[in-house]
């Protein structure tokens, strides 16, 4: 008697775990049909190589991480509480679940380029909520039904498979399929040590695309993004973020602002901090923040100034002497003291903005409606620095976070002349008065920064990466927080074509 309860035990169980390995491998292909939103998501690999490690990868990881699935979830169950009916509406459940749950992570990275994550919770929550209220029937149909085809499919697949099990036991191709599998699993693999240890950057710049993959690194977001000049690395072993290559596409105004405004703004910019402090004990009415962020750099800083854009784009800007795209109508601004910006000057007698090169007998019009004064950082080692700003403006000085330089134009458009929108178009400065976060991003040296409440994430020429304190300069040991980064990139390439 005991005999025969345990082999009907054991004749459950094989039976069992026989369907799931069927189960298991129908849902391999659905997972493989919704992973294909990563690889479309993504810039297309440009050599040979980097085609073929992308297709052996989707398909051999994709596989790998829904057998994992089934070997954590449905085999123990199928051990432990091995009742046929039970566990195929389990098991059905659960697949619904997880592929909905991959579903859901294919949109987030298909609109933000990472994966579901606690560090990028509220930027998630925020883009699931835009498109909920935006169209709140149409989404709620869009994702039931998503559900809903997945569980049919999983109800169908599990019924199928058991009732036809022994007519699937006959056929001899999943043997070929699975070998093929564990062929893709390996050269995968080994396709990017060598890749690593080579400098295949078309093949690394891959890592993370698909979840649960390898970590990404400084370099391979970088090169993701085309932001390594790959072949100066190949020739110097030396990777360099080229602006030189990088073209800027002026966007084109939306919309117009609402009213004429007659204000006026004046940006004094001083050689040292010593005829900063004699300007300013003449001008009782400004006020100070130590918290502005300026490159080492100082015309990168005057660049950003004049057109609320990093210094990513001041080759091809300054190359075919482009107007900054504010430009228009009564908005004039005039320039004193910067040789480099020469073609932008006019002859306003009253221009809308007055940048000047200032010493300790410069004063300020007493006509201004907004008057900013800082002095160039000191050339140091350094990439960036925090030094202090001036300004008439209260509500300035006490934003909260970071100010840069490109703030300074994006406020002057944006709140001071009216053109909210315009600012809005054609800057990453950020207007002050409508500032939503404490986050910016900035290029100096060949070096990309991006900054998040204190911390500044700076990564270098050799795609190594270093997080420091703004207020107090000191590093913090603190990994790349690779969603923040990726939006910062993304913004940073917001006007190339």
């Amino acid at each position: 008697m005991n005999l025969s309860q345990q082999s009907q035990f054991s004749s459950k169980v094989s039976q069992l775990l026989s369907w799931g390995h069927w189960f298991t491998f129908a849902n391999i292909g659905l997972v493989l049909f919704i992973s294909l939103s990563y690889l479309v998501a993504d810039t297309a690999p440009t050599t040979f190589m980097g085609y073929v490690y992308m297709l052996v990868t989707w398909l051999s990881h994709t596989s790998f991480i829904t057998f994992i699935a089934f070997v954590l979830t449905i085999f123990p169950l199928s051990l432990v509480f091995p009742y046929p009916r039970h566990i195929r509406g389990m098991a059905a459940i659960i697949a619904t679940l997880g592929a909905s749950l991959l579903t859901l992570d294919a949109y987030v990275y298909f609109n933000l380029g990472y994966h579901l994550n606690t560090s990028a919770l509220p930027e998630i929550v925020s883009l699931l909520w835009h498109r909920l209220t935006s169209s709140p029937a149409l989404t709620t149909i869009l994702a039931g039904g998503i559900v809903l085809l997945i569980l049919a499919f999983q109800l169908l697949v599990s019924n199928y498979t058991w009732h036809h099990l022994a007519r699937l036991k006959q056929y001899k191709f999943p043997r070929y399929a699975t070998s093929t599998i564990l062929v893709c699993f390996a050269l995968s693999h080994s396709i990017h040590i060598w890749a690593d240890a080579n400098l295949k950057f078309d093949i690394t710049k891959q890592d993370n695309v698909l979840p649960l993959s390898y970590p990404t690194t400084a370099k391979s977001l970088l090169a993701k993004n085309d932001l390594l000049d790959i072949e100066s690395y190949k020739e110097a072993h030396d990777v360099r973020l080229d602006p030189h290559n990088i073209d800027y596409l002026a966007p084109t105004p939306l919309a117009e602002c609402k009213a004429e405004s007659s204000a006026t703004i004046d940006i004094l910019v001083f050689e040292n901090n010593a005829t900063l402090e004699q300007f300013v004990a003449t001008e009782p009415a400004l006020r100070k923040t130590d918290l502005f962020l300026q490159p080492v750099e100082a015309e990168d800083t005057l660049f950003s100034i004049v057109y609320g854009l990093p210094a990513f784009y001041k080759a091809p800007i300054l190359d075919k002497q482009q107007l900054p795209v504010w430009l228009a109508d009564n908005r004039s601004i005039q320039i004193n003291g910067f040789e480099q910006f020469e073609f932008i000057n006019n002859d306003d007698a009253n221009p809308a903005v007055r940048l000047v090169r200032a010493d300790a007998t410069t004063k300020a019009r007493g006509s201004a409606n907004a008057v900013f004064a800082f002095s160039l950082a000191k050339r140091s080692n350094g990439i960036v620095t925090a030094s202090r700003l001036y300004s008439s403006d209260k509500k300035v000085v006490q934003t909260e976070g970071l100010i840069q330089p490109s703030d300074i134009i994006a406020t002057s458009v944006g709140h001071y002349l009216g053109c909210k929108t315009l600012a809005k178009q054609s800057m990453l400065g950020s207007n002050l008065y409508k500032r939503h976060d404490d986050t910016g991003v900035n290029y100096s040296q060949n070096v990309f920064i991006a900054f998040k409440k204190d911390r500044i994430t700076l990564i270098d020429s050799d795609g190594n990466f270093k997080n420091i304190s703004a207020a107090q300069g000191f590093a913090i040991e603190q990994g790349l927080d690779i969603p923040f980064l990726v939006q910062s990139i993304k913004k940073l390439k917001r006007y190339t074509p």
